[in-house]
């Protein structure tokens, strides 16, 4: 899991765990903790992982499999959820969960690592201020605490059950369990399902400091949301994700089965050996030719592990030398510059004038993950390298030493535009290289159908009240709040592009469709986009208006890869504009302005009367005969 804070880089940090749990297992949980590229300390620490009993001495225990019939696998839904954020900017990609009723909206840092998901509570003292205002028990008719029983640890007064976490880098979190209805949005087949997570009461470190809510924890553990359902029978044993690419962000999540393609590469993943999932990697492969390096290097304690909350890739010490030597052997003509941090001895190359991530692999060398089974897994650049955040046209290796630590372990950027599968009924991984913002177009993965009305905002008390106008039957103006998983940068000088796109999926003139107010949160934009009748005088009704906006809230509107993915965050219809005032004007002027009109013409005519009422004579009546000059 990565808790990323904004003024480090690249860390990993390991998490010693203290937890408790409402079931017969309490579980401790050793994440390996990788933050985005501001941390201070890039080696990963990595500590011992317990597994007890309260009130037991500590002892290793295998995790059970848990095991559908086939017949049983096939027939379950399935949960499709979006991805945000981006992995290199903001530490980690979150997902949106709705918990209790009425629902209350969560973005969720995505994290295999872990076996629980939290959220603030309202009456945490010590939480800080994120994405979206704190849980709040008391205005859900349907949340139940979680109470005090023997097989968990409880508070002061022994009425709950209550979790603490401590990571390694002094963050923590500790709060208590309760129980709620959890939704997981208009794309998911899966309705609301009951499931236990934590109401944080106290956020220390980066855990207070991170924009994101909190953690939807994927890992294997009672506590897992998807350990959860599967228990309940509702979804199959597996899970997926796959992340955007390079300056895309964004991606898919699919909690539950699917059909998989069929030239997915998969490898065994031995859920006994360790709680985090592994893959059994034997080599490496740069530009075709294998590293001199024995697979045992590859094979520390825990194999080597793959985490969606890790950033960066980072490898032991002998394999990132044979590593890096290989990359810069490939790219010896490419000039090598300093890193985007003086701290730190990036290994960082200057490109070329263009910035285009698919020119890269024109550049930079392949690099393959060899397996067990003699299958490989093919990487492209995006999945080694990151861009240079103060040179244009500069990348460097995403991929680091691990120090004295022996485990293999791949973050996020090893898996970028590449649908990870986590099929945890038959042991496996699988990997397949994809666009991961068209996945579900690729693989026809359905979502639930559209809602036959328009989802209300106040089920997000950040969303704006007067959006939804009951009995109002006609709309002069559809205002949406729509982010998108690019940066602002990239998108300025596209918008017009953007505007006509969205112009032709509503299928509305260009001329009513407006784009305004971008503003940039790292690699996400918010743009405000306005949708105004054909024409003037006229109106939409409010079933065509709630159309258009149920078209971005089920994510009906599509768009080319290079916008990345879009969320609606915010919607507000408004009524016609009243125009009686506007006539009376127009009208009063018209009037006014008839009057001095006529009021200059009546003066014209008196004036000409005047002139023609005065005698005068003729001009030759005037003349006097001329007199002769008569001599002195």
């Amino acid at each position: 899991m990565a808790l990323p804070s904004i003024s480090s880089i690249g860390a990993t940090f390991s998490l010693l765990i203290y937890f408790s749990l409402p079931y017969s297992i309490t579980a401790g949980e050793n994440n390996l903790l990788h933050q985005s590229p501001t941390a201070r300390s890039r080696r990963p620490m990595v500590f011992p992982l317990f597994l007890s009993q309260p009130n037991s001495s500590s002892r290793s225990i295998s995790i059970p499999h848990r095991k559908l019939h086939k017949s049983d696998s096939k027939s379950l839904p399935h949960s499709r959820m979006r991805l945000y954020d981006d992995l290199l900017i903001n530490g980690y990609y979150t997902t949106r969960l709705w918990i209790g009723t009425p629902p209350q909206m969560f973005a969720l840092i995505v994290d295999s690592g872990s076996t629980v998901t939290y959220v603030p509570c309202s009456d945490c003292e010590q939480c800080g201020k994120h994405q979206d205002p704190k849980f709040q028990p008391e205005m859900s008719s349907t949340y139940q605490p979680v109470k005090c029983n023997m097989d968990c640890n409880c508070d002061d007064d022994r009425e709950q059950c209550v979790y603490e976490r401590e990571y390694a880098e002094h963050s923590s979190s500790k709060g208590v369990l309760g129980e709620d209805l959890i939704s997981f949005g208009n794309e998911s087949q899966l309705t609301p399902q009951r499931a236990v997570f934590g109401c944080e009461t106290v956020e220390t470190g980066d855990l207070y400091s991170q924009r994101a809510d909190g953690i939807i924890g994927l890992g294997q553990g009672d506590l897992s949301l998807v350990d959860q359902l599967v228990d309940k029978g509702l979804i199959s044993n597996s899970f997926g994700l796959c992340y955007g690419g390079m300056d895309v962000g964004g991606g898919s999540m699919i909690l539950g089965g699917f059909d998989y393609p069929s030239d997915m590469v998969f490898t065994d993943s031995d859920p006994d050996r360790s709680p985090y999932y592994n893959i059994d990697l034997t080599g490496i492969r740069v530009a075709g030719k294998q590293l001199s390096l024995h697979s045992r290097v590859f094979d520390g304690e825990h194999g080597a592990v793959l985490d969606s909350g890790t950033t960066y890739a980072y490898l032991p010490d002998a394999a990132f030398a044979a590593f890096e030597e290989a990359v810069m052997r490939e790219v010896s003509t490419l000039k090598q510059i300093d890193g985007p941090d003086p701290n730190f001895k990036d290994t960082c190359f200057q490109v070329a004038a263009s910035n285009y991530v698919s020119e890269l692999s024109k550049i930079f060398p392949s690099v393959e993950m060899v397996f067990k089974s003699g299958q490989s897994w093919l990487l492209s650049p995006e999945n080694y390298m990151f861009r240079h955040s103060k040179v244009h046209g500069a990348y460097c290796l995403g991929v680091f030493p691990n120090g004295k630590d022996h485990t293999t372990l791949l973050g996020g950027i090893v898996v970028r535009n590449t649908l990870v599968v986590y099929d945890r009924e038959n042991s496996k991984v699988g990997f397949w290289r994809t666009n991961c913002s068209e996945l579900s177009d690729r693989l026809h993965i359905d979502g639930a159908p559209p809602p036959a009305t328009l989802p209300s905002n106040d089920s997000n008390p950040s969303h704006n009240s007067s959006s939804n106008l009951s009995g109002v039957t006609q709309v002069g103006q559809i205002n949406l709040d729509i982010q998108l998983t690019v940066n602002s940068s990239y998108l300025k000088p596209r918008i017009e592009d953007l505007s006509k796109i969205f112009s032709k999926e509503l299928d509305v003139k260009s001329s009513q469709v407006s784009l305004s107010n971008l503003t940039s949160k790292g690699n996400e934009s918010l743009v405000r986009m306005v949708v105004l009748p054909p024409e003037p005088s006229t109106w939409f009704s409010n079933v065509t208006a709630t159309n258009i906006v149920s078209r971005f809230t089920n994510h009906q509107i599509k768009l080319p890869e290079i916008f990345g993915n879009y969320q609606l965050v915010n919607y507000k219809l408004e009524p016609p504009r009243k125009r009686t005032n506007n006539n009376i004007v127009v009208i009063a002027i018209g009037i006014i302005a008839v009057i001095v009109g006529l009021s200059a013409y009546g003066a014209w005519l008196i004036w000409k009367r005047k002139q023609t009422s005065i005698p005068y004579k003729p001009v030759d009546e005037a003349i006097v005969a001329e007199q002769e000059l008569q001599p002195i």
